[in-house]
């Protein structure tokens, strides 16, 4: 028998409040972000990228003080911290400041949930709640690649930041498939659970 967890309560289901508008203002800075990357201006890049996770932390901090959490809100924070991930470490390997293999891997992570996206939909959802390995994984690549950035030899050579980004991004990396895999395994686990109720 399929079990049916029950859903969040969100205060408001309105489009525009104002920790969306904090959300959204996020998304449209990240070609900002990326352009920065390119151009080579690094401290603001870095600036930018730190004003983003400020914003990230005030809009759900508003979210909850003003009693406007919602469902809208709920999905674009992730979303956006997976787009100045990958917005960073495609411009950061266009300027050779990381290899294109690490690219790769966390490109493919991403490939991979969006081919969960069908089995996830035909369970009446569109994702799965975040889970502390993306959590983690998330927040250690949000850290690592500014220290990559401003440590390369090619940026601002401060080494030590270097020295500290990396194994932060490595880690960052291995959290993020940990929480890659949790999610496939849910995907499949709610596609038994479909075809154990239509056979009932």
């Amino acid at each position: 028998m399929k079990t049916v967890e029950p859903a969040p309560a969100w205060d408001t289901d309105r489009l525009v409040t104002l920790p969306n508008v904090l959300s959204f203002l996020r998304l449209l800075a990240i070609p900002v972000f990326g352009w920065l990357i390119l151009t080579g201006q690094n401290l603001a890049a870095v600036i930018l990228l730190a004003v983003s996770g400020a914003t990230d932390w005030l809009d759900g901090f508003l979210a909850r003080a003003l009693h406007q959490t919602s469902l809208l809100g709920s999905r674009l924070d992730p979303v956006a911290d997976r787009l100045y991930i990958l917005t960073a470490v495609v411009a950061m390997a266009f300027r050779d400041l990381v290899p294109w293999w690490f690219l790769g891997i966390l490109a493919a992570r991403d490939l991979l949930l969006i081919c969960l996206l069908p089995s996830l939909r035909r369970s009446g959802l569109l994702a799965l709640p975040v889970n502390m390995a993306g959590k983690a994984g998330t927040l250690m690549l949000l850290l690592a690649f500014p220290l990559i950035l401003i440590g390369s030899p090619r940026s601002l050579g401060v080494s030590i930041a270097e020295w500290i980004g990396w194994p932060l991004a490595c880690l960052g990396a291995l959290a993020y498939w940990v929480a890659g895999i949790l999610y496939l395994t849910g995907t499949v686990r709610l596609a038994c659970e479909r075809g154990d109720h239509g056979a009932s």
